[in-house]
């Protein structure tokens, strides 16, 4: 039986910008850009046409919004930009090891995590010694959809070689993470029960050494 995380606000905190258009536009002046004199208008607006709960990679969007002023600038320059701008100090919540070790005991692990920053996941991983945590990894960015689009439970569960009928996903919001029901999944909700007491949501007999 498969049990997936979400990551942010559920394994651990990040201290993310307090004014992300700010921070973007500090880091793109860093670089040389011409910042447009309406950039916070510019960055909150939508500038491409996509399907609902398309993940757009903040780099894109960003390229976009210049491009939308008349400014042009290197897809290199912008992504780096964006990815110093979302570099945070990172902690593990309390009683991570305690539900990675019970999720363990069920079957494989994954992580489900929107996120449309490239890298921030990996480096969050890493800061947070939980790199070699999961058997599998799905962001928003590289499958192309956000929670609760049904596109990232179901690649998961194929990375973990479960059907998505199956998933046990843990999170804390429930209109994100809530959408694994949608696909016939079941949502563990870190808003009414604790990381440290996720044994007691999951199925018993877990430790059966003969699954």
């Amino acid at each position: 039986m498969p049990v997936s995380f979400d990551l942010f606000g559920t394994l651990v905190t990040a201290a993310m910008p307090s004014d992300p258009a700010a921070t973007v536009a500090d880091e793109l002046r860093a670089r040389d850009v011409a910042v447009p004199d309406d950039w916070a208008t510019a960055y909150a607006t939508p500038h491409l046409d996509v399907p609902r709960h398309t993940e757009v990679p903040l780099p894109a969007h960003v390229a976009a919004a210049l491009r939308s002023r008349d400014v042009d600038a290197p897809d290199g320059v912008v992504r780096r930009a964006v990815v110093a701008a979302f570099d945070p100090d990172v902690s593990r919540r309390p009683g991570v090891d305690i539900a990675l070790d019970a999720a363990r005991s069920h079957g494989p692990v994954g992580l489900c995590s929107n996120c449309s920053v490239p890298e921030l996941v990996s480096r969050t991983l890493v800061r947070a010694d939980l790199r070699d945590a999961f058997d599998a990894v799905v962001t928003s960015a590289a499958c192309g959809f956000r929670k609760p689009h049904p596109r990232p439970f179901e690649t998961l569960a194929t990375e973990l070689g479960s059907d998505a009928t199956e998933l046990i996903h843990v999170g804390d919001n429930a209109d994100a993470d809530g959408g694994v029901r949608d696909v016939g999944g079941r949502f563990v909700d870190l808003t009414t029960t604790s990381l440290a007491d996720l044994d007691a949501e999951l199925p018993a007999g877990g430790d059966d050494p003969c699954r």
